[in-house]
């Protein structure tokens, strides 16, 4: 057949006629295309990965965001931060009275370690719980973590020497208090995209205003009833609050139990933007807690009354709550870690501008206040900014392995502080520097973490 034949064959095929004809032309017009599609899988494919695609639940839009559910976890984890974060920021309560009464005769220092161990184990305690979460959910850290808090401070209420204190309330406390901080921050950030910072400052809110009503109710209390008493009905407390939590909190995920492997906190430090965030954290944790543990003591000193010195740390911690929640919505506004970053500039500013002249009540009052606003935004964005640079299904394992890092921090600031003190004859300048310092490598680092992921000053992140 001629080429011009071949070219009219589709037009034969459509007259009766040429229906023979027609039959005859399928085959070779059938193989032709075959060879084509032959071709055409023969064809080199370009090399490279797929388009990533996030599993089953993991995209933003799959994050509720909001909702009846979400807000009563949220709720939740409040009250987890109440009884857990918000027990730890009392510490400065603790280092004064024990300095005046049971433990009198130790030093400032000595007596620093109580609190600090506190702290110490609390963060320390991150990697295993953050393990227990991915693996299993909140239920069991709740579970083990109301029971032990409790009993610990029950404990603590009967203390009358330094090892009996430290026993109940720098260990057992301390380690009930980590599963019900990382239980419900955790869990938080399963519920949350958009408005994961704002959701997490409303639940560590919970930890400032821990921190405003307990220093009050402990003083209002302890001439009237007696230390033993006192710590006692902070415990009836606690469990009245975590009875709630362990009935709202949960996670959106589901959680399949892995194999424990020391490697697996280790891996996420060779993310260069996650080792310079968690070292940044490091550092400014590092002085972080000095303010809130000396405030009242240092307040005394300056001729402040011993009752108004006590109400310093509420008032910090008072401050504290506008601190975590609104920097949390303009952290989903602006960037989580813009406003990070300027939050940390600023108590850095506070604390050697205003905290180091400072000797009037209004002048230590001010500071309080400011410092409170600004160094408890940082307590609060910890775990979003981790989450920002994480999968989610790993925020357990990365979250404890920042807070183990940090926990060294916590565990040496106020010590440090108290031995610089001791070495200043009683002075603050030593301590209020080597705080201020530290505070500024930690945002320079969280400032490198940042432009590593954006680069231009003035974009979102």
């Amino acid at each position: 057949m001629s080429v011009s034949e071949k070219q009219l064959a589709p037009e034969q095929a459509s007259s009766p006629s040429h229906h023979s004809e027609s039959t005859t032309n399928e085959l070779p017009q059938s193989e032709a295309g075959k060879e084509a599609i032959d071709e055409e899988a023969a064809v080199p494919k370009p090399a490279g990965p797929p388009p990533f695609k996030p599993p089953p639940g993991m995209a933003p839009a799959d994050f509720p965001d909001g909702g009846l559910t979400a807000w009563a976890v949220c709720a939740g984890a409040w009250c987890c931060l109440f009884a857990s974060f918000g027990w730890i920021t009392c510490i400065g309560v603790f280092q004064t009275y024990y300095q005046e009464h049971q433990l009198k005769n130790y030093s400032p220092s000595e007596v620093a370690w109580i609190p600090s161990v506190e702290i110490f184990i609390m963060q320390m305690g991150a990697p295993f719980c953050g393990k227990v979460f991915d693996g299993y959910g909140p239920r069991y850290l709740l579970l083990f973590g109301t029971v032990v808090h409790v009993f610990g401070i029950m404990m603590a209420s009967l203390g009358k020497t330094y090892y009996q204190i430290f026993l109940a309330q720098s260990v057992c406390s301390a380690m009930g208090a980590a599963c019900l901080f990382y239980g419900g921050m955790n869990s938080v950030m399963t519920w949350f995209f958009k408005r994961r910072a704002l959701a997490s400052g409303i639940a560590a809110s919970g930890s400032s205003l821990g921190g405003v009503i307990m220093p009050i109710m402990i003083n209002k209390l302890l001439p009237q009833i007696g230390f033993g008493w006192t710590m006692r009905a902070i415990a009836f407390m606690f469990l009245g609050l975590l009875i709630f939590a362990n009935i709202t909190v949960k996670s959106r995920l589901s959680h399949t139990p892995r194999s424990w492997k020391m490697w697996d906190f280790i891996v996420p430090l060779k993310d260069p933007k996650f080792a310079l965030l968690a070292v940044g954290s490091f550092f400014f944790f590092w002085g972080l807690f000095i303010p809130i543990n000396f405030i009242s003591l240092y307040g005394q000193k300056h001729g402040m009354s011993t009752n108004f010195a006590a109400y310093q740390i509420a008032i910090l911690n008072a401050g504290s709550v506008v601190g975590r929640i609104l920097p949390g919505w303009a952290g989903d506004h602006f960037g989580k870690f813009n406003v990070t970053i300027i939050t940390c500039l600023l108590s850095v500013i506070f604390t050697l501008a205003l905290w180091i002249p400072a000797s009037t009540n209004a002048s230590i009052t001010a500071f309080a206040v400011l410092y409170g606003i600004v160094s408890g935004t940082f307590v609060s964005m910890i775990s979003p900014l981790v989450a920002q640079i994480s999968d989610i299904r790993q925020i357990g394992v990365r979250v404890g392995t920042c807070f183990m890092i940090v926990s060294l921090a916590a565990l040496t600031g106020n010590p440090i502080a108290g031995a610089l003190i001791n070495a200043d004859n009683g002075g603050y300048l030593g301590a209020q520097i080597f705080t201020g310092v530290v505070m500024t490598v930690g945002t320079i680092l969280i400032a490198s973490s940042r432009q590593m992921q954006a680069g231009a000053i003035f974009k979102k992140v």
